[in-house]
């Protein structure tokens, strides 16, 4: 599954991914290979990016996520890794 994580400023990560982990507004939520399609809204906290077995996570203050046909773009307010 392909990852984007953009800020208004640049792009932060893009690569292939094993799942990843949002702080989606209704709760938190991971994603992985063949998910659904799914677009959701999420609050300030941490996105855990699993990549190749090794886990990375970048702070978000907000944000949108759209899931479709195993890309997956998060549209960040800003980031802090």
């Amino acid at each position: 599954m392909y990852l984007e994580i953009i800020t208004p400023d640049k792009k932060v990560f893009s690569g292939e991914i094993d799942s990843v982990q949002v702080p989606g507004s209704k709760g938190s939520f991971a994603v992985l290979k063949y998910h659904a399609p799914i677009i959701s809204t999420l609050e300030k906290g941490k996105i855990k990016v699993v990549e190749r077995g090794a886990e990375s996570f970048y702070e978000i203050s907000g944000g949108t996520i759209e899931v479709k046909d195993n890309i997956v773009v998060i549209l960040a307010e800003s980031v802090i890794k």
